[in-house]
């Protein structure tokens, strides 16, 4: 474990003058609250903050950011406050350290929209002041190198965070080395049986091509003696597991097919040399088409320049070459961190250099764009639209530059110019050429938008679209037009749900429970309710919340579990007068298994159609003249005979989380050809899908054709939907259709 005085001599290597008073203090009242705090290793919990200070020491962070580092976990884990930390530390160290803080009682009904609102604080905040960013990184590293001792489960969870979130945002900010490591520690938990496989190979062929990397070294070393570039560092390294697994993955190849494990980079001291090299390199060596960027004369929006380029070089070997300065390495590796304002503590606005204001500009620019997102939902998906994608980049006609995800279209393009600008397009120029609007934009693309005044966004757009802020325009045009369609139908239905729960129902009382629902308008949430976006017990839920019919759940009595269906008949239960403890966290998996619903009052007696419904379909129900209530799918023929009843029908939800471990019975009707190996194959392929068959029916319908009813149990609606396309997909298969009641 780090100790105190070691942190204190790694600053002053790098800043001799450090404030040395301030880093004891900060060090001795987190010891303080934390007290006998203990972390799931067993070690005490002020190892965690002062490993977290060490890694930025390595990034020769200034003392100030380092003290966050040690404090950064007293507001939430313990009895400081921001008002105590400002008096003993300041109102800069107390405001970082509160923009660390996750929100601990969030006012909101869905667990997503929780995770979203806390990772739009932590945005916030780091628009505000980059080090929030930098702390909130080395947190999460030195999570990651711990991870192993939590539970399997949560380990997973925090893998994917990381992978999806934290790494990407590391790799926006430039800092790859970070990224990396990320990456590699979360790739274990995910998938590690890919991961020790790749490991393997690796370290199978690194003895092996260790002598070549020497070689190839050494002969790109004499080139460059040999025209008088002497101070050129040139260094071979071998590619990451996740960064091959990536590759392997996108482009359809074995590790086998790989031809570039290995990437070359030659350091020089002065920018002009970067091209020499360049030429004297690809003087020597024929290069692979369409394999150079030059990222010196443009670089990315993260203040990341070097030259790449990809030559057939020594031993007849494909190399990927990086040229670039010190500094620029510098940059490359540390992103944001080499900049000199976050190694001194220069924050304020006068105090930032030019070419620091106009690399990291943009990301607060973007930040505060999303975090006028329109829900929580929607500001996580447009987040990880926004920073964590691959860029190209475009011109406008006057020669403007647009930085864009990957795959981007002309509609999003016209988005980035302005809103307006994508309400009101019709058509593009690419590059002087008409072209569609689905169109796949590449970089260096001169882009001109067709308008016209009366155009409207057509929804379909919101599935062509890459950027998060396109999406959001394009969605809230969509909501504006269909508002008045759906508003009628969610406001009976909210209706008969308040008179159902004995509360009276009208715009007014929704008012209070806008910001719960995630919502910024009454008649908004009125519409959602009416396309199913929004259940109506999650609104009563918001408008008041002590009411506790919020959630129902439906015990099993089979031995196996959770509930059976037998096709010759309907079994019904009896829903529990008190409601049943949530399951999660060391309890999950203990205890009777509940098949939990939302939208049904407590000691109604449920059935359900058989092979009826699974997790994702939309569910409704049908009371009964007994004042049962029979759960059918949206799909069902039956509902038909209930349509001129309203009054019947029940807003009901699945409420099954991420972490469910049960199955649920569905049937399928396949014709099939009839000949030997036809249910073999068909049996296979669903076994690869991780279903189980609990009941095959065979009949023949004609001398070359069959009838297949499989009884299947399933995660979910997409693992139904997946099993339903892969066997559309088999020779043996004419038709695939999922049987309802």
């Amino acid at each position: 474990m780090m100790r105190q005085y070691e942190l204190v001599e790694r600053v002053q290597k790098y800043k001799p003058d450090a404030d040395v008073a301030l880093l004891n203090k900060a060090y001795v009242y987190a010891m303080q609250k934390h007290g006998r705090q203990k972390r799931a290793s067993g070690d005490p919990y002020i190892s965690h903050p002062l490993e977290v200070a060490a890694i930025l020491t390595d990034l020769h962070m200034d003392e100030s950011t380092i003290a966050v580092a040690l404090l950064h976990d007293t507001i939430e884990d313990t009895t400081a406050t921001r008002a105590e930390i400002d008096a003993y530390f300041g109102e800069e160290i107390g405001r970082l350290v509160e923009g660390l803080t996750k929100i601990k009682k969030l006012d909101l009904v869905t667990r997503k929209a929780q995770q979203a609102e806390n990772l739009r604080k932590l945005l916030i905040a780091v628009a505000d002041d980059m080090r929030v960013l930098l702390v909130k990184l080395a947190d999460r590293l030195h999570n990651m190198r711990t991870l192993y001792y939590m539970r399997p489960d949560k380990r997973r969870r925090i893998s994917e965070e990381t992978m999806e979130i934290y790494a990407p945002l590391a790799g926006r900010m430039g800092m790859q080395d970070m990224r990396e490591e990320l990456e590699e520690l979360a790739f274990q938990y995910i998938n590690p049986e890919a991961y020790q496989t790749i490991r393997g190979k690796l370290s199978d062929l690194s003895g092996h091509n260790e002598p070549l990397v020497e070689s190839i070294e050494n002969e790109l070393r004499d080139l460059l003696v040999a025209n008088g570039v002497s101070d050129a560092r040139v260094k071979g390294r071998q590619k990451k597991p996740y960064s091959i697994f990536n590759k392997m993955q996108s482009k359809s190849l074995s590790f086998e097919q790989l031809s570039d494990l290995y990437g070359f980079r030659i350091i020089v001291d002065e920018l002009a040399t970067c091209y020499r090299v360049l030429g004297l390199v690809h003087t020597n060596w024929r290069t692979v088409p369409d394999r150079f960027k030059d990222y010196i004369s443009n670089p990315k929006q993260n203040g990341y320049q070097s030259l790449h380029t990809t030559i057939i070089g020594p031993s007849r070997q494909r190399i990927e070459l990086q040229i670039r300065t010190q500094r620029m390495h510098e940059v490359a590796e540390n992103g944001i961190a080499a900049h000199t304002l976050y190694k001194d503590g220069r924050v304020k606005s006068g105090e930032v250099s030019d070419d620091e204001t106009t690399v990291f500009g943009w990301f607060r620019k973007t930040i505060s764009a999303l975090a006028e997102g329109d829900s929580p939902e929607e500001f996580l998906e447009h987040t990880k639209l926004e920073l964590f994608q691959d860029q190209v980049f475009c011109f406008t006609p006057k020669g403007k530059l647009i930085a864009l995800p990957k795959d981007a279209t002309p509609i999003d393009f016209a988005y980035a110019v302005h809103t307006n600008i994508g309400d009101t397009c019709v058509g593009a120029k690419i590059n002087g050429r008409m072209m569609p609007l689905v169109t796949r934009l590449n970089n260096g693309d001169e882009v001109e938008i067709i308008r016209s005044g009366v155009q409207v966004p057509p929804p379909a757009w919101e599935e062509i679209v890459v950027t998060g802020k396109a999406r959001a325009a394009i969605r809230r045009a969509t909501r504006l037009a269909i508002r008045k369609q759906y508003s009628g139908l969610g406001y009976r239905i909210l209706e008969r749900t308040f008179t159902r729960a004995g509360k009276t129902f009208s715009r007014d009382v929704l008012k209070s429970a806008l910001h719960r629902l995630g919502q910024h308008d009454v008649e908004d949430v009125i519409a959602a309710v009416g396309r199913n976006e929004l259940s109506s017990s999650d609104v009563l839920k918001a408008v008041y919340p002590d009411h506790k019919d919020e959630r129902v759940t439906v015990k099993p009595n089979t031995e196996e579990g959770w509930v059976s269906l037998p096709s010759a008949q309907e079994l019904a239960f009896r829903v529990p007068e008190s409601s049943a403890p949530e399951q999660d966290g060391e309890n999950a998996g203990k205890g009777p298994a509940l098949l939990p619903l939302r939208g049904l009052s407590r000691g109604a007696a449920v059935r359900f159609a058989p092979f009826g419904a699974v997790p994702g379909d939309r569910i409704v129900g049908i009371v009964g003249e007994d004042e049962s209530i029979t759960i059918y799918p949206i799909q069902s023929p039956v509902l038909q005979h209930f349509d001129d009843e309203p009054n019947r029908w029940v807003d009901v939800r699945w409420d099954i989380d991420s972490a469910n471990e049960k199955r649920f019975r569905a049937r399928l009707s396949v014709n099939i050809l009839n000949e030997p190996g036809t249910l073999s194959e068909i049996t296979g392929a669903i076994a690869m899908l991780d279903v189980n068959i609990r009941a095959v029916q065979m009949a023949v319908v004609a001398d070359d054709f069959a009838q297949a009813t499989l009884d299947l149990e399933v995660w979910d609606l997409r693992q139904l939907t997946q099993t339903i396309n892969q066997l559309s997909a088999l020779g043996c298969v004419a038709t695939v259709n999922r049987v309802f009641e």
